[in-house]
C-alpha cells in the first residue's frame, strides 16, 4: 500500500515524535498510540505520548499506559514531526494542537470514513476495522518484529472496535490477525476481563436508574440518553458509562439507533451515535462538525443538554424520514 510506503518515508527520516490521539481515549486510540511508540522504539526513534485527557482507569493496565501524558501538563517542547493516531480531524485531538509546531510534519493514520485527510501524510483505511488493524499492516510493511506486548494491544484496539468481532466492520482479515496476534500467548478471559469490566454494585443502581430513564423517541426506532454532569459524577471513576450504555441499548429489539448525550458543562454538550439500521450516523454528526462511521459516530454540540437534544433529534428525524 502507497500510503504505507508514504508513512514509512517520514517516519525513517526523522528521530524524534510527538504521538496522540482523539480526546477521551477508548482501547483503540490508547491501543494504537502505545504500539506505534513501541514500534518507533524498535525503528531507533523516541517519542512522547500527550492527550487532551487522562487514559481511563480501566485502560491503565495496557502495556506502557504510563507514558500517557495529559496536555495541559506539558509545555511546548521540540520533536521532528508528530504522529496523529485513530482521529479523524484535527480538532479532536484537544489541547494537543497547541503543542504542534508549525512546519513540522503531521502524519494521520486512521480508519474514520469522515477523515478530512488533515496531514502532510494520510494513512486513512475506513475498510479497516480499527486502527489497530491498520497498524498491524504497516508494522509488517516495516518490518517491525511484534512482541507479546505490541501484539496484546493491537489485539484489544481490534477486539473492542469490533464489539468482540460481532459489528460489520470485521472481516476476514480481521480473524486473520487475530489469529496471527493470539499466537503470541494471549489469553482470552483475561482480555476479556479487562477490556469489559464488570459493573460494582454501586454503579449497577445508578445504571439501572439511567437506563429506565432513557426515552423511546421517533416511533420508538430510537433510545435517547441524556447524561447531565451531575449524573455522571456519582458512578465511579473508572467506570466506561458511555460504552455500557451502548451495549445495553443496542439489544433491544427494533431499535435503529441510540444517541448519548453528556454535558460537558451548561454551553456544550458531547454526543456519540451508534445505528443499528439503516440510518448512517456519521452523516447526522458531521452536521454538527462531528464525524465517525456508517454507524458510530460523534460530535460536539456548543449548546446546553436540552438545546442539544433538542436539535439532534431534530436532525435525526429528518434523516430518518429520507430513509
Amino acid at each position: 500500500m502507497k500510503a504505507f510506503e508514504d508513512v514509512l518515508s517520514v517516519v525513517r527520516r526523522h528521530r524524534t515524535f510527538l504521538v496522540t490521539c482523539h480526546c477521551n481515549p477508548d482501547s483503540d486510540a490508547a491501543a494504537s498510540v502505545l504500539a506505534m511508540v513501541l514500534a518507533l522504539k524498535k525503528m531507533k526513534k523516541s517519542a512522547v505520548v500527550v492527550n487532551e485527557d487522562r487514559l481511563p482507569d480501566w485502560l491503565k493496565f495496557l502495556p506502557k499506559a504510563g507514558l500517557f501524558k495529559k496536555a495541559a501538563s506539558v509545555r511546548p517542547f521540540d520533536y521532528d514531526a508528530a504522529i496523529v493516531l485513530d482521529c479523524a480531524d484535527l480538532e479532536r485531538i484537544g489541547g494537543v494542537k497547541k503543542l504542534l509546531i508549525k512546519g513540522r510534519p503531521v502524519i494521520n493514520i486512521d480508519h474514520h470514513v469522515t477523515n478530512d485527510r488533515f496531514g502532510l501524510v494520510n494513512c486513512v483505511v475506513p475498510k479497516a476495522s480499527s486502527t489497530c488493524e491498520i497498524l498491524f499492516g504497516l508494522f509488517e510493511r516495516a518490518k517491525v518484529r511484534l512482541d507479546r506486548g505490541m501484539a496484546l494491544l493491537l489485539y484489544a484496539g481490534i477486539m473492542t472496535d469490533t464489539g468482540s468481532f460481532k459489528y460489520e466492520n470485521t472481516s476476514s482479515r480481521t480473524h486473520a490477525i487475530a489469529g496471527e496476534l493470539m499466537a503470541f500467548g494471549l489469553k482470552a478471559p483475561f482480555l476479556q476481563e479487562k477490556l469489559y469490566p464488570g459493573l460494582p454494585v454501586a454503579d449497577m443502581k445508578h445504571f439501572s436508574k439511567l437506563i429506565y430513564e432513557a426515552q423511546l423517541v421517533l416511533g420508538s426506532r430510537v433510545y435517547c440518553v441524556s447524561i447531565p454532569q451531575r449524573t455522571a459524577d456519582l458512578f465511579s471513576k473508572g467506570f466506561d458509562l458511555k460504552e455500557k450504555v451502548f451495549t445495553f441499548l443496542r439489544n433491544v429489539r427494533g431499535i435503529e439507533a441510540v444517541i448519548i448525550l453528556n454535558e460537558v458543562n451548561s454551553g456544550m454538550t458531547r454526543v456519540n451515535l451508534r445505528s443499528q439500521g439503516k440510518m448512517e450516523v456519521a452523516v447526522l454528526a458531521q452536521q454538527f462538525d462531528g464525524g465517525g462511521h456508517r454507524k458510530a459516530a460523534g460530535c460536539t454540540v456548543r449548546a446546553d443538554l436540552l438545546t442539544a437534544r433538542t436539535n439532534i433529534l431534530a436532525a435525526c428525524a429528518k434523516q430518518g424520514k429520507a430513509l
